[in-house]
């Protein structure tokens, strides 16, 4: 039989968290943690973290992204929520209900495969099906000595990391690999779904032919919107292109916002300082284009968290986000 060649609109079903955050032709909303202001040094207080995550879930925001910075190096400048992903990702799945859980990203060659496949498939059960796991091949090449592991070799590992983690998910697999060979046992648990959520990061050292056709998902950098319109375009073309249904694009965005709503943007480290109204219009003008998912991060906000979280809630979420129908778990 010829092959269908109707167009694929829908993304696959993975998860509760990848299936609500992700929407084709939609744009929805997260944050970064720390949900905090910590513009002057690199390592965040974590204050009122706990009440600041429920905040944003009952705000209505999709989801939580954390961090992998096993080291505070000075010259990256941000020490990230300064607890290890992992062990945040099962304290949060506990204070939360329904918001996803994200990592953006676990750097892949500095930790053994087993160890991330099963700790990512026991944040994924114990959340109800809530984790999103970004990966990548890391930037920061101080990392890779201190753990005795090379940085020129780091997107090899990258992909042998992420077919070892794949074929974890099977029952008793049995496979070849750098990493180790499982045979004649099995781990647990299984992740919710057929397989973990794998969104790469960047290149994340592949071909973008290689990430279209084995991630889950892509997270990109911010661009001007004609710029990344053009990225985003490519992206669809070489997902269409390897004959798969259309899978989503996040981005990151620093943001400042600032309480005149008609404030015009300026620019801070990938992101801008303004109001509402333009970074609404920002946004649609992402959603246009195709980007599905952006990720606030707060760290150069000047005004109080809770009020920033709060308004965008009141003022920005309900411009992109519709009622959950179930009412249940995203």
């Amino acid at each position: 039989m010829p092959p269908d060649t109707a167009p694929k609109k829908e993304f696959e079903s993975l998860n509760a968290g990848y299936n609500t955050t992700f929407k084709a032709g939609r744009l929805s909303l997260g944050l970064v943690v720390p949900i905090e202001a910590y513009s002057n040094g690199p390592v965040p207080t974590m204050s009122r973290h706990v009440e600041r995550v429920r905040l944003a879930e009952a705000a209505g925001f999709r989801a939580l992204w954390l961090r992998d910075v096993p080291f505070n190096v000075p010259s990256f400048g941000d020490a990230g929520q300064l607890y290890d992903p992992f062990v945040y990702l099962g304290f949060l799945a506990a204070q939360t209900q329904k918001i996803a859980l994200g990592v953006a990203s676990i750097i892949l060659p500095l930790r053994h495969p087993a160890h991330v496949a099963k700790a990512a498939a026991s944040a994924d059960l114990l959340s109800g099906g809530r984790l999103l796991l970004g990966i990548a091949s890391g930037d920061r090449p101080q990392e890779y000595p201190a753990m005795n592991i090379s940085f020129p070799d780091r997107g090899a590992r990258f992909r042998q990391s992420f077919e070892y983690i794949r074929q974890m998910a099977q029952t008793f697999p049995e496979f070849e690999a750098p990493f180790g060979s499982p045979r004649g046992m099995d781990m647990l648990p299984k992740p919710v779904g057929a397989r973990l959520p794998l969104l790469v990061t960047g290149g994340s050292q592949q071909s973008p032919q290689w990430t279209a056709r084995n991630g889950d998902g892509w997270m990109t950098y911010p661009r001007n919107l004609g710029q990344q319109a053009r990225v985003v375009g490519q992206w669809r073309d070489m997902v269409d292109a390897a004959g798969l249904a259309p899978k989503p694009v996040m981005q990151p965005l620093y943001v400042d916002l600032l309480e005149d709503p008609d404030a015009p943007p300026r620019p801070i480290h990938l992101g801008f300082r303004t109001g509402t109204r333009h970074l609404k219009a920002y946004l649609k003008g992402l959603e246009e284009i195709g980007v599905n998912h952006v990720a606030l991060n707060l760290r150069f906000s000047k005004g109080p968290i809770e009020d920033t979280i709060e308004r965008l809630g009141k003022d920005v979420l309900s411009d992109f986000h519709a009622a959950d129908p179930s009412g249940s778990a995203p």
